[in-house]
């Protein structure tokens, strides 16, 4: 059970973090302009949500490093998903909710040359909203489950990323015996890895 809920938490946060970047990239919004022509602006997610990118690339890198590190900064970074997962959840649920000139305000002026919070809302005549806003939401809500799972069972995980924890007594691998193998350049670096100096 432990093993599992350390394989799901990673898993999800892994996922949600990916979903997170490839979402940036896709239509958010669009923008129809009251220019007479009605022309039709895309906006991706990282102009309606200029941190979604970067904290989606955040989610990655304290998925893979979660798989690791032992158990102090287990809770660290199950405290660190669970504040992103928050923070992100918070800003897709104003772009459901209802887009902001602030949105869509980089795309407009980008098209038009246009700049000014009330001039760009001057020349929206509508914005429409993609399905990928609420698909990201529910990203959202599993990265915060994850993080809610890690914190629960971070004390009960066990493996290889006991010894990168601060903290945490480095588990000592099994010695060589003179039997079985003479001592070499690998032994030499397991003792050094354990604190032992490999010349005494």
């Amino acid at each position: 059970m432990t093993r599992r809920a350390r394989l799901l938490s990673v898993l999800v946060i892994l996922a949600a973090g990916a979903l997170g970047v490839i979402s940036s990239t896709q239509t958010w919004l669009t923008v129809t302009l009251a220019d007479g022509a009605q022309h039709a602006l895309e906006v991706p997610g990282a102009s309606a949500i200029p941190v979604l990118a970067p904290l989606s690339l955040a989610v990655l890198a304290l998925g893979g490093a979660l798989s690791i590190v032992g158990v102090v900064l287990r809770y660290a970074f199950g405290v660190l998903t669970l504040a992103i997962a928050g923070v992100l959840t918070v800003l897709t649920a104003q772009v459901i909710a209802g887009p902001a000139t602030s949105h869509v305000a980089a795309t407009v002026t980008t098209a038009t040359g246009i700049t000014g919070e009330s001039a760009v809302a001057g020349l929206i005549a509508a914005v429409a909203v993609s399905p990928w806003p609420v698909v990201t939401a529910v990203a959202w809500a599993a990265l915060f489950a994850a993080g809610m799972l890690t914190l629960i069972t971070a004390h009960r995980w066990r493996g290889s990323g006991r010894r990168y924890s601060a903290g945490d007594t480095p588990v000592a691998a099994p010695a060589a015996t003179a039997s079985t193998r003479p001592h070499d350049a690998i032994d030499d670096w397991d003792d050094l890895s354990r604190g032992d100096d490999p010349t005494a």
